[in-house]
């Protein structure tokens, strides 16, 4: 795998195991908390949601789903 590619998994990884950790977060939340972009923020949230890892209960909320994830290191 590209370097880039695997730093984007290890980045989305982060990102879903945050959410799973807080419950229910922001866009907001994760930009100030990964000092990433909102719109890269954005395409990452789009990954999980398209995997039904997370959800949003409204506009800018985040919470993961009931989807088991293994994880690996």
């Amino acid at each position: 795998m590209k370097p880039t590619t695997d730093r984007m998994l290890n980045r989305i990884k982060d990102v879903y195991m945050y959410i799973h950790s807080k419950g229910t977060v922001t866009t907001q939340d994760l930009v100030d908390e990964f000092g990433i972009t909102p719109r890269t923020i954005q395409r990452d949230l789009n990954v999980l949601a398209f995997n039904d890892l997370v959800e949003s209960p409204s506009r800018g909320k985040w919470t993961t789903t009931r989807k088991k994830v293994k994880m690996t290191s």
